[in-house]
C-alpha cells in the first residue's frame, strides 16, 4: 500500500481507552478522519468549501484490521494514502503506527461525492482530482 501523507504525531486520551486499558475500536476511525481532514487541509482543498458549494462526503464503507492495541498515553501517528484517482467515490488507504514504528492497524474508508441539495451521486469536483492527480504523478 502506497501513502502519500503522514500525520502529525498523536496521543491516546484517557477518555479514548475502555475497560481493559485499549483504545476502544471506535476511536481509531476517528483517528483516520483527523488525519483525512489534515491531509486535504495541506493539499489545499477544504471540507468546509466542498460542503458550501453543494458537496457532501459521506462515509458508505469502513475496514479496519486490528494488529496491536493502541493504551493511555501512547504516542502514534495514521498514514493515509490513495490508490486511484476518485470518480464518484473517494477511497483512501489508513495505517497508524506507534512512535516506536510499530504497525498498529490499517484500513480503508470510502467516501461518496454527494450534491448537497438531492443527496444523488456526483462525480468528484475538479479541483480535487487535479490535487490527486498531482500527488499520484499523473501526466494531463
Amino acid at each position: 500500500m502506497k501513502f502519500q501523507f503522514e500525520s502529525s504525531t498523536l496521543k491516546v486520551r484517557y477518555c479514548e481507552t475502555d475497560q481493559m486499558g485499549f483504545v476502544h475500536h471506535s476511536n481509531y476511525l476517528k483517528y483516520f478522519e483527523a488525519a483525512r481532514l489534515e491531509w486535504l487541509d495541506k493539499l489545499g482543498i477544504s471540507y468546509k468549501k466542498m460542503e458550501e458549494n453543494g458537496i457532501l462526503l459521506p462515509v458508505i464503507y469502513t475496514e479496519i484490521k486490528y494488529l496491536f492495541p493502541l493504551k493511555f498515553d501512547d504516542t502514534f501517528v495514521v498514514k493515509v494514502g490513495i490508490d486511484k484517482i476518485p470518480l464518484s467515490r473517494l477511497i483512501l488507504n489508513y495505517q497508524i503506527n506507534s512512535y516506536e514504528n510499530k504497525k498498529i492497524c490499517f484500513g480503508n474508508i470510502h467516501l461518496a461525492f454527494l450534491n448537497s441539495k438531492n443527496h444523488k451521486p456526483v462525480r468528484a469536483p475538479d479541483k480535487l482530482t487535479i490535487v490527486f492527480k498531482k500527488i499520484m504523478n499523473y501526466k494531463f
